[in-house]
């Protein structure tokens, strides 16, 4: 099954000297899933990293990113169901909403991501998020 994948997730695995990075470290070497995000939250996620972690570890993720450690997928509507989504939800932002499209078009509605936002809207198909990896 897939797991979406969150810029709060990726701050946490990158950064050593986050709270959770220990918990979010041990959870993904447990994980036997595939991690999928969009093309608006990996942006995000680089720039986040490099604002809060710095180069080296932004060439880290960049490294992952090369040898395919998580999956990037945009469709021909995903414009178009992101920003539906985020003028529903505009605390979410257009990052965070293209992850709630991204759920609808596969289906899913696990995401891995230590923002609590995600608990308060649903997936299109009108399924509460399961947050991981605290909701495991």
């Amino acid at each position: 099954m897939t797991v979406l994948f969150d810029t709060s997730l990726a701050l946490a695995l990158y950064d050593a000297g986050e709270p959770d990075h220990e918990a979010v470290v041990e959870w993904l070497q447990a994980l036997d899933e595939d991690l999928v995000t969009t093309p608006l939250t990996l942006t995000e996620m680089d720039h986040m990293l490099d604002a809060r972690a710095g180069m080296a570890v932004r060439q880290v993720f960049w490294e992952d990113l090369e040898n395919g450690a998580y999956g990037v997928r945009w469709w021909a509507d995903g414009l178009r169901e992101t920003l539906a989504i985020a003028r529903r939800h505009p605390f979410l932002g257009l990052a965070d909403a293209s992850l709630v499209a991204l759920a609808g078009l596969l289906r899913t509605n696990r995401i891995a991501s230590l923002d609590q936002d995600f608990r308060s809207v649903t997936t299109p198909d009108g399924e509460g998020f399961m947050l991981l990896p605290a909701d495991a």
